[in-house]
């Protein structure tokens, strides 16, 4: 019986993993998190999601592992997690009126081999007065999120438009998932 182990504790990545009605089971990552700016936006997360699939892989070396992780850039620059709320008024202050990229890189591990992949959208957002970024700020939605914004909540009310896939926004690039599950030789009950 294959397993298949999600390397995340993202609420987000779950339920997109449940709407795909697939057997999984959570083992959270502690891989650090940092990356060499020397990196392109789309190797540091491949790195980052390798990384974090590779520790919870000590643990379950016979399983599949999913490891995932979003970067936002906005000229050149990669936005992380807003630290307060003066960082995510900058941040999104910085991408009002602008269009941005979403990078999600995946890293499915396998016994003896790896897929790495990662999907990149880009993301426009309205022009933001202050009170509405305020407003948002306030939810408290910005915290856990690269970039400073969660496109499936409240955050919703940012963006203009999106050109690409949006699951890569939320965190998860589903259908290029399951087709490399799929190549990777993970039976999928479907």
């Amino acid at each position: 019986m294959q397993r298949l182990i999600l390397a995340s504790s993202s609420p987000r990545r779950k339920e997109l993993l449940e709407n795909l009605r697939l057997k999984f089971e959570i083992s959270s990552s502690d891989a650090d998190e940092s990356f060499s700016e020397e990196l392109s936006p789309s190797e540091a997360v491949m790195e980052l999601a390798s990384r974090k699939s590779g520790t919870v892989a000590v643990n379950f070396p016979d399983c599949f592992i999913i490891g995932s992780d979003t970067v936002v850039v906005h000229e050149g620059i990669i936005l992380g997690k807003p630290a307060s709320g003066q960082e995510a008024f900058e941040m999104l202050r910085k991408l009002s009126g602008n269009t941005h990229s979403v990078y999600t890189g995946v890293s499915i591990l396998a016994p003896e081999k790896e897929m790495r992949f990662y999907e990149k959208t880009d993301v426009t957002f309205w022009d933001l007065s202050d009170e509405e970024i305020d407003t948002y700020i306030k939810s408290g939605e910005p915290f856990d999120k690269a970039g400073g914004y969660g496109i499936q909540g409240f955050g919703s009310m940012l963006v203009k438009e999106i050109n690409g896939d949006y699951y890569t926004v939320m965190g998860l690039p589903v259908s290029r998932l399951i087709r490399e599950l799929r190549n990777i030789g993970y039976i999928l009950p479907y």
